[in-house]
């Protein structure tokens, strides 16, 4: 157990210990089955081909399951102190929020306005606090909205400080989710309290209507950034609107741009050293995880190399009967808390506070990193001469672009002065401009060296790979409060979409130069933390061997071919127990997390559909993307609520409208597993091989249990037509 004053680090001994028998257990089981197979491979008493295939799916799946062991080798819990933080306010870091928004119509802009409400009500020290919206979409409705929203937020944030109030989202609050609070509340908070909600019904009606007369997204268009609050008078954060410039000649760069946007304006700005990245979607639910991250940033053992604090993600709209597993139980309170015990977890898009240092260099040898780069320690002062020599300003420009001011801002990042007032005049507004604009990153380092990387769509992800690389390292922090709160997908086609946009990305990545095999292994980065990149990257391909397993045994059972042992032999004795195994470990995984066994089999479920559809796709567009047949697209996942989905999505009924291509792969296996499973099982009967055929019907049966979704969705899409 690891402590400091402000935060403890728990190894989960209970749950290590059980892994670690368990992986030496199954690993056993595997080898007896893979020398089994090669055995009568090379025997040659058996079907060469369906007992090639099946043995290359069962390869394949030994070399996944042996890097996802790296999750569970040791898990660790972690819990913070706040209130140990230093009492005065001035010893605090500056903190930049950057929210991110593409387009209106996928992206309801009062969403987006109370992402950006909830983040100016942070329990954080306003002169401190900066918030600043990227709107890639360049729509008039997003500029107007923030403008209502910053007057909405003259009576909202007080309000949130006064009575303490941790449901910081305003749409929130006003619903059955703040009830707790708002029903606790005197005669002076309810007064209150009725007063906010009248403004914040105008500040949302005419936002809505704005939305429906101006909402259009435009493709052409010069930089523009326009500050909403200065954070002079009235204790409200800094309010920064910007769009930075698009044409159609120049590369978009997608979200990637925006945050390295986001980190050149910020500078000239606000200039805080760490950050706090945020989906549009997904709004501050805890006033206070800007200081819950600062007890990781600001303990001297470990801030040196820490780049950034990984919070969950958790969705608010996730039903009961969570049939799509959007809440991601999996990752984020098993793969997540493994990985952060060995080295530090992915950086999940969303919801992190990160060291903005980090985007520029290396935590090992400082000296290499730049000779601008100087530590809270220096001697210099904001407004001194900050070069040594014109050589050193021409190598600062050539990598992070001709912008001294910028430059000055990277010189004084550790600075704890930066919380001092800043006078944003017309001079600085049209620097940022020109940081905003296409044509700034032109033979500069950004998107390669320094900021985010521009080498996977997956930017967060991929930037948080290359960190560990580096040797940076972080930590993952999973409260009983959710810090933050965000709206998941309800319908097959959105989250098909939203996986295979994931699988894309990685495994691009994990085909690249930058592979963990390769790139990853000499890297700085511990062994077991490749190990589960390369899970995140190489897990998609399970989708070759399962849809093996979906073509091979069913149609070797329909024709009578047997690829497993006689129900009778000792070895099938072993197929069994590694089948138990997997499912009694996924068991303990979901029970152990405070899940249950409806949990459990929504899981596995899920697993296969995903697998043998997103998994595929996405690997599949991988091959055209290097074929030439495709290019990169950022594909947008639709946030607005379809109330009619809503429904069929609380019933606990799959929605496949629109996932029609996704599910072809699907269908086909259901189809045919039907097909094979009610001949086969005619042969059976009449052959009364049972001993030989058992492992195989038993299989297509378990099969046919798992897609009973899919067939039901095939018989209501007839009846609708």
């Amino acid at each position: 157990m690891g402590a400091s004053y402000l935060h403890t680090c728990t190894i989960q001994q209970r749950r290590a210990i059980f892994s670690r028998i368990h992986i030496l257990l199954h690993f056993s089981a595997i080898l007896g089955l893979l020398y089994y197979r090669i055995k009568h491979l090379f025997q040659g008493d058996v079907s060469i081909i369906s007992w090639g295939l099946i043995t290359i799916s069962e390869l394949i799946f030994t070399l996944i399951w042996l890097v996802t062991q790296s999750f569970r080798w040791r898990p660790v819990a972690r819990s913070v102190m706040p209130e140990n933080l230093p009492a005065d306010h001035t010893e605090l870091p500056g903190v930049d929020v950057f929210i991110c928004t593409a387009d209106p119509t996928k992206e309801p802009v009062v969403e987006v306005m109370n992402t950006v409400l909830a983040a100016m009500s942070l329990d954080y020290p306003p002169e401190k606090l900066s918030v600043y919206l990227s709107d890639d979409g360049g729509a008039a409705v997003t500029l107007f909205a923030i403008k209502e929203a910053c007057g909405f937020a003259r009576i909202w944030v007080p309000f949130c400080r006064k009575y303490g109030i941790k449901t910081i989202c305003p749409d929130a609050f006003f619903s059955c989710f703040g009830d707790d609070e708002r029903l606790m509340g005197g005669n002076e908070f309810k007064n209150e309290e009725e007063n906010i909600k009248a403004a914040y019904e105008v500040f949302k009606k005419n936002v809505e209507k704005a939305s429906s007369v101006e909402g259009s997204v435009r493709m052409d268009r010069p930089p523009y950034i326009e500050v909403i609050h200065e954070n002079k008078e009235s204790k409200l954060p800094l309010l920064v609107y910007m769009s930075r410039e698009r044409r159609p000649s120049h590369p978009h760069r997608f979200k990637a741009g925006a945050l390295n946007a986001l980190l050149r304006v910020s500078g000239i700005m606000s200039n805080a050293p760490y950050m706090l990245v945020l989906d549009c979607d997904m709004y501050c639910n805890d006033p206070s995880s800007a200081k819950q991250a600062m007890c990781f940033h600001l303990d001297q053992n470990i801030s040196t190399t820490l780049s950034y604090v990984q919070f969950p993600q958790t969705f608010y709209n996730v039903s009961k009967n969570d049939i799509y597993d959007a809440q991601s139980r999996s990752a984020y309170k098993n793969k997540y808390q493994g990985m952060d015990g060995v080295g530090g977890t992915v950086c999940a898009g969303t919801g992190y506070y990160l060291k903005k240092e980090a985007l520029y260099g290396s935590p090992i040898n400082q000296d290499n990193m730049t000779p601008l780069f100087l530590k809270a320690q220096s001697e210099y002062k904001w407004e001194s001469q900050l070069y040594q020599s014109e050589e050193s300003l021409q190598e600062a420009e050539e990598k992070f672009g001709a912008s001294r001011k910028f430059i000055n801002s990277i010189n004084s990042l550790n600075d704890q002065r930066n919380g001092r007032e800043i006078i944003l005049c017309d001079d600085i507004i049209d620097e940022a401009k020109t940081l905003a604009s296409c044509t700034f990153e032109e033979n500069t380092s950004w998107g390669k060296e320094i900021g985010y990387s521009y080498n996977s769509l997956l930017e967060s992800s991929y930037t948080g790979y290359l960190l560990h690389s580096k040797g940076w390292k972080s930590v993952y922090l999973y409260p009983k409060r959710p810090c933050f709160l965000g709206c998941s997908t309800i319908d097959m086609k959105d989250a098909l979409v939203q996986l295979m946009k994931w699988a894309s990305g990685l495994v691009q990545v994990g085909l690249s130069k930058y592979s963990p095999l390769t790139y990853g292994l000499m890297s700085r980065m511990p062994l077991a933390q490749n190990m589960c990149y390369a899970y995140f990257m190489f897990s998609h391909f399970l989708s070759i061997p399962c849809i093996l397993y979906g073509i091979v045994p069913p149609l070797c059972f329909l024709m009578g071919t047997p690829v497993f042992p006689k129900v009778t032999s000792p070895w099938f004795a072993l197929f069994t127990t590694i089948f138990l195994s997997s499912l009694s470990q996924h068991l303990y995984e979901v029970l152990s997390s405070g899940d249950n066994l409806r949990t459990w089999w929504n899981e596995q479920r899920i697993w296969i559909i995903k697998t043998v559809t997103a998994c595929l796709f996405g690997c599949l567009d991988v091959l055209m993307k290097w074929l030439g047949v495709a290019k990169a697209n950022f594909r947008l996942t639709n946030k607005a609520i379809d109330e009619e989905k809503l429904r069929t999505y609380e019933k606990g009924k799959f929605d496949f409208q629109g996932a029609k291509l996704f599910m072809v792969p699907l269908t086909f296996l259901v189809v045919f597993n039907v097909v094979c499973f009610i001949f086969g099982m005619k042969r059976l009967v009449l052959e009364r091989n049972f001993e030989e055929m058992f492992g195989q019907g038993f299989l297509s049966f378990y099969v046919l249990v798992l897609s009973y979704p899919i067939l039901e969705g095939l018989v209501v899409s007839k009846k609708d037509k």
